[in-house]
């Protein structure tokens, strides 16, 4: 551990805000997020804004027809929608909380993106070489909504140089008045000192306030890609960052990704669930056995060994609630004989320490300056769910039991004789994984054979390819292992492996009933929940949700989309077509699955499924994303309530945990089937 002496302090400036302690633990009486506004725009403010949002608009709707053809122009088109869409959003959701000083903001928005406009027309684009901070925005593949980011582009760099850049990625604190009209007007909440002078520096909008959670956690990845296709970024300097709502964002996007990044530099935050909410939250959690089980999709420290592959040095005050989130993974990384550098600054609460900045860049910079090894001779992975099972060049396909721990340790021996093994594994936990050394990237010489041993079995592999590339996938029959290609069957795999959050974390479409539903009080919760599930979508994930009724699914969207289908089999005309295919029953009279019977005028299934007419893509009924009002007010809050199914009592009216009674919910096993 290190620790500094000094007292002096430097802030982390941006829209900070913090939940309100045990006044927040009361289900029955939940504030609102985003908050009411405190001052609201008068008549005429509104109308002026709403002519310069009528202007712009027209003028974006002139550039997709000027610009048709024109890809590269067209593709910027984000940059300028992100201005009008800060300001209609804010005043669509009655988002503009403080009139006096946010009614300057979106004039301002509405200029530079008239100003943004008018040079595109043109074919200009300076905002992409500008040094300094810019805005830009991208089109989401989750829901199609156009989301900003931020981007200091540094002075040294020069378009056509060809020289590859840092990129530093800022995750930022929890900020309940961050609409996209306070964000665009100021991204970085980095503390300046923490700009290096050649690197480029990615703010995520994150969709909002939700930790870099689900979405919020495919916008980091889709920005990252975004900065990637115009800038040369150098994939070997990549650093993840962030404090205090950031710094939790920081811990789990290291664990979970440790080879995107080169270095990991978390500050403050949370990094898991029960004894965060204790300690910060006064809270004493109690959940179901099966929400439990969920906290293993973003609790850090069940992820602590992957650490072992991606340099980290944390940051806390000595006065800050927050420090325990570093104290959490310095223990459970010593259970990995892995000792957590943690800066802590004396006498210090939710704030860098002036000198804790010195040491976080001295070490941090030195980390850049070797770069991540595309190529680490050691690769050590747990993880509990396919969703995140991949590190360098080892990839986990397949697991005994999702929400149980699977591991693996592979280990490179490129100077071994011909007839000893050149790869060593052991596996826990896991049923199949995959060996992609990538092209150019294989230590071994060319030979006939590769001797790989794992478990303590040695299989011999065909040798290197003449592209420089190794590698095979490995099934698990019993207790031994041989070469083979995955089954092409129904199981659950990467992207493919619940619970029902999981579909809101790439495109989906809602699909509303156009029928007669079964009867008029399930009829009634269709509509509430459905509407309820478009309009939280919007207010806690910052996007538009895709709806269309039932009858104008097409081939496209089954193609390309999860379709969260609403109501039953009476009443919507999807769901009555493959309802046969899904592994439950549901009748005028009940609600069956495996041996469990419900009344069926009173309890409703929600599920997550392969999608029959397309098992590449999840089917959903009944739900949006599983948590609700009660946990928008404390991040570590914000994790799965429901597993891959469960059944819904709606005689018990929903509230601001759950959508009804939980009756009963389980998990399907691997091959998507009841667990017996």
């Amino acid at each position: 551990m290190y620790r500094l002496l000094s007292c002096c302090v430097i802030l982390c400036c941006g829209f900070i805000s913090f939940a309100d302690g045990p006044a927040d633990n009361i289900a029955e009486k939940v504030r609102r997020i985003p908050p009411e506004p405190k001052s609201r725009p008068s008549s005429e403010e509104v109308a002026e804004l709403k002519k310069g949002l009528d202007e712009l608009g027209k003028e974006i709707t002139s550039l997709k027809n000027s610009l048709k053809g024109k890809n590269q122009l067209l593709n910027l088109l984000p940059d300028v929608q992100i201005y009008h869409n800060a300001v209609r959003y804010a005043l669509e959701h009655d988002e503009i909380f403080d009139g006096k000083t946010e009614i300057p903001k979106a004039k301002n928005h509405l200029k530079a993106g008239m100003e943004r406009a008018a040079l595109l027309k043109e074919g200009k684009t300076p905002w992409l070489h500008a040094p300094g901070l810019v805005l830009r925005g991208y089109i989401s593949k989750i829901d199609n909504s156009v989301q900003p980011y931020g981007l200091i582009i540094p002075a040294n760099w020069k378009p056509d140089s060809g020289q590859f850049h840092r990129l530093d990625i800022w995750c930022h604190g929890r900020g309940e008045t961050l609409s996209e009209l306070n964000f665009v007007s100021n991204p970085s909440t980095m503390p300046p000192e923490f700009v290096r002078p050649t690197a480029f520096v990615l703010f995520p909008y994150g969709r909002y306030c939700n930790a870099n959670k689900f979405a919020g956690e495919i916008d980091v990845l889709e920005a990252m890609e975004h900065v990637k296709r115009y800038y040369h970024i150098d994939e070997n300097r990549v650093v993840m960052r962030g404090f205090s709502m950031g710094g939790a964002a920081c811990w789990q996007f290291a664990v979970h990704y440790p080879s995107l990044f080169c270095a990991a530099a978390p500050g403050a935050g949370f990094s898991e669930t029960a004894k965060f909410l204790n300690v910060f939250q006064a809270e004493k959690v109690a959940p179901p056995e099966h929400e439990k089980k969920l906290w293993h999709l973003y609790d850090c420290p069940d992820y602590a060994l992957n650490l072992f592959n991606l340099p980290t040095v944390a940051y806390s005050g000595a006065d800050d609630k927050q420090k325990q989130a570093a104290d959490v993974m310095a223990e459970a990384l010593k259970q990995h004989n892995i000792d957590l550098v943690h800066i802590i600054g004396p006498k210090t609460g939710h704030s860098y320490e002036m000198n804790a900045r010195h040491e976080i860049n001295r070490r941090i910079d030195a980390i850049v300056a070797k770069g991540r090894d595309s190529l680490p001779k050691i690769v050590k992975f747990e993880t509990y769910t396919l969703r995140y099972n991949r590190s360098f060049w080892i990839q986990i396909d397949g697991l005994n039991e999702h929400w149980s721990r699977g591991a693996i340790i592979a280990e490179l021996h490129p100077n071994a004789k011909a007839d000893k093994p050149e790869i060593t594994i052991q596996t826990s936990g896991i049923t199949a994984f995959t060996i992609d050394i990538p092209a150019g990237n294989s230590p071994f010489i060319h030979r006939e054979k590769v001797i790989v041993q794992i478990d303590g079995q040695p299989i011999t592999f065909a040798g290197v390819k003449s592209d420089r590339s190794f590698g095979d996938t490995l099934i698990r029959e019993g207790t031994k292992w041989k070469i083979g290609s995955l089954p092409n069957t129904i199981r659950k795999q990467n992207g493919l492996q619940g619970p029902i959050d999981d579909a809101f974390m790439d495109r989906f479409v809602m699909v509303k009933p156009t029928g007669k539903p079964l009867n008029d009080q399930i009829g009634k919760w269709f509509e509430a929940e459905s509407k309820h599930a478009i309009t939280h979508w919007r207010q806690q994930f910052r996007g538009e949700a895709l709806v269309k009724n039932d009858t104008e699914i097409n081939d496209s969207d089954i193609a390309n989309s999860h379709l969260i289908l609403w109501g039953d089999p009476s009443s919507n005309s999807i769901l009555k077509k493959i309802i046969d295919k899904l592994p439950l029953t549901w009748t005028n009279e009940m609600v069956m699955l495996g041996n469990d019977k419900f009344d069926s005028k009173t309890h409703i299934p929600v599920l997550i499924y392969p999608n029959p007419l397309n098992p590449k893509k999840y089917v959903v009924l009944n739900s949006g994303f599983t948590y609700r009002e009660y946990d928008y007010l404390n991040n570590a809050r914000q994790v799965p309530k429901l597993p891959d199914w469960a059944i819904m009592d709606i005689t018990i009216p929903t509230n601001s945990r759950y959508a009804g009674k939980v009756a009963k919910a389980g998990f399907f096993d691997e091959e998507w089937k009841l667990k017996k």
